[in-house]
């Protein structure tokens, strides 16, 4: 008997719905794992959960550089497929508006009666949204990432002026002890040369 076909739909058990999470994001990362070693490719996995925490696979050395390698990718594709140009009636529009044009002209009375090359344009407006909308997605994650990287940096210096603070101060106190030891050291020379005379 092979398995029962599972209907997909939002699991609404809360408990149920973080069990399956858990499970299927562990097999995801392992899948990705596999097809990376397998394959010998460079993969890049990012899960958000429904409470907003991150997980991450990253086949390569930082997953920074694969996104920058992303993010290089969709701006030549960008310019290869001749992405909106400053003579283009849809430049001026901002990614959502796009999105939303291209909504009304399908959900409008008129859909049935589109032509081909008005699906293609309407394809082709949505193709360069989508690539858009990458390149910002990527864009504001890089420089997230670069922010991270800054804190830790000025982390770990505040870190380091404090040791450097401590040892200086810790350098005054030996300084101090040496020279109140020379002191003593000076005054008990000068009594025991004192009493050498006497001894004669």
């Amino acid at each position: 008997m092979g398995r029962k076909k599972l209907q997909l739909q939002r699991i609404e058990n809360k408990s149920r719905c973080q069990v399956t999470f858990s499970k299927r994001r562990s097999g995801l990362i392992k899948k990705a794992r596999e097809l990376s070693v397998l394959c010998d490719v460079d993969l890049a996995l990012v899960i958000f959960s429904s409470r907003g925490r991150l997980y991450e696979f990253c086949s390569a050395d930082s997953l920074a550089s694969i996104l920058e390698r992303y993010q290089s990718r969709i701006t030549e594709e960008a310019v290869a497929s001749g992405a909106p140009k400053a003579e283009d009636p849809q430049a001026g529009y901002s990614s959502l508006q796009l999105l939303k044009i291209v909504q009304r002209q399908l959900e409008g009375p008129n859909f049935e009666q589109f032509t081909a090359a008005d699906l293609l344009q309407l394809e082709n407006l949505l193709n360069n949204t989508l690539t858009e909308i990458r390149a910002v997605k990527v864009h504001s994650y890089a420089h997230w990432a670069s922010l991270v990287q800054t804190q830790l940096m000025m982390g770990s210096i505040r870190t380091l002026q404090e040791k450097e603070k401590l040892l200086r101060e810790e350098k005054k106190l030996l300084e101090g002890k040496i020279a109140a030891g020379e002191k003593s050291g000076n005054d008990t020379t000068a009594a025991s040369m004192a009493t050498l005379p006497l001894l004669r």
